[in-house]
């Protein structure tokens, strides 16, 4: 599993590809599907994800909805129009990110 410390910066960015790709989960589904599809490597506890998802409802990146199941409510989550731009933002960020930093950790960097 990766320190928390590295996958602090990287939850919000996963979070709004997964809804990107998925418009409509629940929170603990989104932390599962981040679970299994890691082979475990990430792992979102609901004390880190509920406070990124109500931030984001906050800032208009999503909407949330309650469904009555049962006697249980649910809260499903999906991307606003913002939310929308903002994960095409994120995502490309990231990928600028990871070809930096695939290019400064090559072995053999040459000094200046």
């Amino acid at each position: 599993m990766y320190s928390s410390q590295l996958l602090k910066g990287t939850y919000q960015t996963l979070i709004l590809k997964l809804l990107q790709d998925h418009p409509r989960m629940y929170g603990y589904e989104i932390s599962q599907y981040l679970k299994e599809h890691s082979d475990g490597e990430i792992q979102l506890p609901e004390g880190s994800l509920y406070p990124i998802l109500h931030k984001m409802a906050e800032e208009k990146l999503v909407k949330m909805e309650r469904v009555h199941i049962g006697r249980r409510v649910r809260r499903y989550y999906s991307l606003t129009t913002a939310g929308v731009a903002e994960a095409t933002s994120k995502i490309d960020e990231f990928n600028r990110f990871m070809a930096t930093m695939k290019l400064l950790l090559k072995p053999n960097l040459k000094p200046l």
